[in-house]
């Protein structure tokens, strides 16, 4: 018999302290329900108000979400350090869930950084508190590897896409802010916007982006600020066209747009900027194309978000290493490098398109225009992802990506091989398609 975890406290501050020592002891494990509302305050012989209180105060830092009669419980990723468990996959089943590119197709590291060991040896000067910031000559690369922005855009250096999203949606923000999301759309931002205490509004998506009457809808629900990703959309694949940019553009004039290109030079596709207001961002990280260790991320935007994201980055960390912008450079630059990304994006594009033609020659529906993911509409994700599991395969179930979307699932190609497309194409198919001769209700 399970033992519930019990939370004690006669103030809503001592309540929500006591549920967050759950959570950083993993006593409280993701997904666990909490108790209702009035249940502990009936447990605790106090106002259901005060239990309220502390549930909101949860809510508003990221560690519980209220899903109506699913009721409160813990979210799969919490501002709370609990030391990083291991994700748990069955031995001998194939992990096509982790949303990671192929390690086996990123550039070769060792060349690059024999030549930024040699710039030193040969007297470069290594950044100092007084004068650290962005290279000069790396931001000039930037600005011609980064198209079709607006006029006078300003550049720094991030930590990686999600810590240049992190301090923008800071920049210009505040706790109860509304901001628009594609539905569904990254795991991490959401869990990010739940830890800022701001709140998601739904943005369907197609393969050609936001939905203009999704985005209308999200406006006039009040969203000050809109989070869109060019292209290789996670987990949906979906890249804006041309088209759908020009649509979208008068729609988020008044809105602050974060535009998100995490997969950079790896996309098959161009990227297709938005952004057509007085404040906007756009962010491309190096880590799908170069390596998850590889933290650092160009974001471009207007003069004045810039300087703030800037600003407070320099009250903190400082500035993204010289070590790391250098080594960026050295890839940039890299002939070899090139070759080796543009061949990984053909190998993605590869795996990717073959799995999407197996799924739909089965009746499956599936997207998957850009990027390393496919996503699958299913009736019931518990259902599909343990039918799944149980076929030989792990992928990641949809719940995690979506705010107001249907079911579905993620699956991630980057090392599915070509003799495992139409094993894998056949176990989906038996998992979320009615049985022959299924009488459907």
């Amino acid at each position: 018999m399970t033992v519930r975890y019990p939370i004690t406290g006669g103030t809503a501050t001592a309540i929500a302290s006591c549920v967050e020592e759950g959570v950083r002891r993993g006593v409280l494990a993701p997904g666990d329900a909490l108790p209702s509302v009035r249940a502990l305050a009936e447990e605790l012989a106090i106002s259901p108000a005060t239990v309220s209180a502390a549930y909101q105060r949860l809510r508003d830092r990221g560690i519980v979400v209220t899903a109506g009669r699913h009721g409160t419980r813990v979210r799969p990723v919490t501002p709370i350090a609990t030391g990083r468990a291991a994700r748990a996959v069955p031995e001998g089943v194939r992990d096509l869930s982790d949303g990671e590119p192929n390690p086996a197709l990123l550039p070769e590291l060792a060349p690059v950084l024999r030549r930024v060991a040699d710039s030193f040896a040969a007297g470069a000067a290594a950044l100092r508190y007084a004068d650290g910031g962005p290279l000069p000559e790396l931001l000039e690369q930037a600005r011609t590897r980064l198209t079709g922005l607006p006029d006078g855009a300003a550049y720094t250096l991030v930590n990686g896409a999600l810590d240049g999203i992190d301090r923008l949606l800071g920049a210009r923000l505040r706790p109860g802010d509304r901001v628009a999301v594609e539905d569904p759309g990254w795991a991490a931002l959401l869990h990010l916007i739940a830890a800022h205490g701001l709140v998601p509004v739904s943005m369907p998506v197609d393969d050609d982006g936001p939905l203009p009457d999704g985005v209308r809808a999200a406006v006039a629900a009040g969203a000050r600020a809109a989070v869109i990703t060019t292209r290789a959309q996670n987990p949906t694949g979906g890249a804006v066209s041309a088209e759908r940019a020009a649509l979208l553009r008068p729609l988020l004039r008044d809105v602050f747009v974060i535009e998100d290109d995490h997969a950079g030079e790896l996309a098959a596709v161009p990227s297709h900027p938005v952004a057509g207001g007085a404040y906007w961002a756009y962010v491309r990280s190096a880590s799908k194309p170069y390596g998850p260790d590889l933290r650092c991320a160009v974001l471009a935007g207007d003069p004045e978000t810039v300087s703030r994201v800037e600003g407070r980055l320099r009250l903190g960390p400082g500035w993204v290493s010289g070590l790391l912008q250098r080594t960026l450079l050295e890839l940039w630059q890299d002939p070899a490098a090139r070759r080796a990304v543009a061949a990984a994006g053909r190998v993605y594009d590869e795996r990717r398109d073959a799995l999407v033609a197996a799924l739909r020659g089965r009746g499956v529906a599936a997207s998957g225009r850009t990027g390393i993911n496919v996503w699958v509409p299913v009736p019931d994700e518990t259902g599909a992802v343990t039918a799944l599991r149980d076929a030989g395969f792990a992928v990641a179930p949809g719940h995690v990506f979506r705010t107001a979307a249907g079911p579905g699932i993620r699956i991630t190609i980057a090392t599915l091989r070509e003799d495992e497309v139409e094993p894998l194409a056949a176990a989906v198919a038996a998992a979320v398609l009615p049985a022959p001769g299924a009488v459907l209700r």
